[in-house]
């Protein structure tokens, strides 16, 4: 027995002496604090590198250039991963897996035709995978530090709009419709007043739905008046500054006037524009009573108080704001009547938006159940209002955001590199 183990062993260690030789153990490339990066992760990245300027027809740095650039590239990522590891940031499995599958469609392919692309490109699937969890728990990490570093102030936000605006009506185009009612050149102030009462007579008209390009051949002094009063396409500074100043923020088919010059009273229609952004919102404004089931109350009985509610509203019973002050557990509510003010039903849950969508003015519904509860709700009234300069705004900030953004990522990744202790081990030649 001693004999067989002590040959056992002994070939046992020629096996493991050839497998040495032959297999080169990974090695510490660099110490990045509390981690390191391999060689392997080195030559990888470049293998990639190199592999996709071959693809996209790319020139390289020399090899030793590309290599500092790699190492540079792996220590910054290192600590990015050492801090998610003491910020408890993770990608579980499935949402890296749902991540992967967004990709695959954005790219228009399956999961399968993803795979295969890239095997082709000689990396394993596992690899990738790995891949892009490490890009999506860095770039949360970054989010997560750099965001607290961004501050966008009114100013600078009111100064960005201003800039977008000149730039967009740089391009704004508005198709005009035009009736002039003239007075003389040497108008008394009867003429002045006549002009205006008939321009305000023909804005009466053209507002009761009378045809526009009826009344401009009837009645305009206006240089198309036999064209109906067509301007056609009128880049906003090409068209007189009196019409530009009036044509700002105006909807399409809309009446403007009337307008005095030293010619007479205008009346304008757009009749259409392009180049301009105009952002229109549905908002409404209801009341609620929020009703939550507990161990004591079940949701048989939140629903049945409800529909009590209901009933004893509609037959004059109740008021409606009474109930939401006395039983109402939505705290911000309840004291108003249970009223939620106007509001983008896109801020509510979805159940309570449905809910809203499907009722007219001052009907109640049927009471719903949200992830908050029983609902029972009263639409007070719908309007549409105009969100344009609040789009501007974030849009505005949106871009402020950004740029800051990036310069700030910037100085949080260097500072962090700054800070660390990093020690590159040189290969030895030979």
């Amino acid at each position: 027995m001693k004999i067989s183990a002590v040959t056992l062993g002994l070939t046992f260690l020629i096996a493991f002496s050839a497998s040495a030789r032959q297999v080169s153990l990974d090695k510490v490339a660099v110490i990045v604090d509390q981690g390191v990066v391999l060689e392997s992760e080195i030559k990888e990245l470049i293998s990639t590198v190199k592999r996709n300027a071959i693809t996209n027809n790319q020139t390289l740095p020399s090899d030793q250039a590309l290599r500092t650039q790699s190492i540079e590239r792996l220590i910054v990522s290192n600590l990015q991963m050492q801090m998610a590891n003491r910020m408890g940031i993770q990608i579980s499995d499935p949402q890296l897996d749902q991540t992967i599958n967004n990709m695959a469609q954005q790219n228009g392919m399956t999961i399968e035709q993803l795979r295969e692309q890239i095997a082709k490109d000689g990396i394993s699937y596992e690899v990738y995978r790995e891949d892009v969890r490490k890009e999506l728990i860095t770039g949360e990490v970054t989010r997560a530090n750099v965001r607290r570093r961004i501050y966008v102030t009114p100013q600078e936000i009111n100064n960005l709009v201003k800039l977008l605006d000149e730039q967009g009506a740089q391009q704004a185009e508005f198709n005009l419709g035009h009736i002039l009612i003239g007075f003389p050149s040497q108008a008394t102030d009867e003429d002045i007043n006549a002009a205006k009462d008939r321009a305000e007579k023909v804005l009466e008209l053209l507002g009761n739905g009378s045809d526009f390009t009826k009344i401009a051949i009837a009645s305009s002094s206006g240089a198309k008046a036999l064209e109906g009063g067509d301007m056609g396409w009128l880049n906003i500074n090409a068209m007189p500054t009196l019409f530009a100043e009036a044509v700002q923020g105006k909807d399409k088919d809309e009446l403007i006037g009337p307008i005095r010059s030293g010619a007479g009273f205008h009346i304008l229609k757009i009749k259409d524009f392009r180049g301009v952004e105009i952002v229109k919102i549905e908002e409404t404004n209801a009341r609620h009573i929020l009703i939550k089931p507990s161990v004591i109350l079940s949701e048989d009985k939140a629903k049945e108080m409800l529909v009590e509610f209901k009933e004893k509203i509609i037959a004059g019973e109740l008021e409606f704001a009474d109930l939401a002050k006395e039983h109402s557990e939505d705290p911000g509510s309840a004291l108003r009547g249970g009223e939620l003010g106007w509001n983008d039903p896109n801020i509510y849950v979805p159940a309570f938006k449905n809910a809203l969508a499907v009722l007219e003015k001052d009907e109640i519904g049927e009471p719903f159940r949200s992830q908050h509860g029983w609902h029972l709700v009263q639409l007070i009234d719908r309007r549409v209002d105009d969100a344009t300069e609040k789009r501007k705004a974030d849009k505005a900030h949106q871009l402020l955001f950004n740029r800051k953004f990036a310069e700030e990522t910037d100085a949080w990744l260097r500072e962090m590199r700054d800070t660390a202790y990093i020690e590159v081990i040189e290969e030895q030649a030979g």
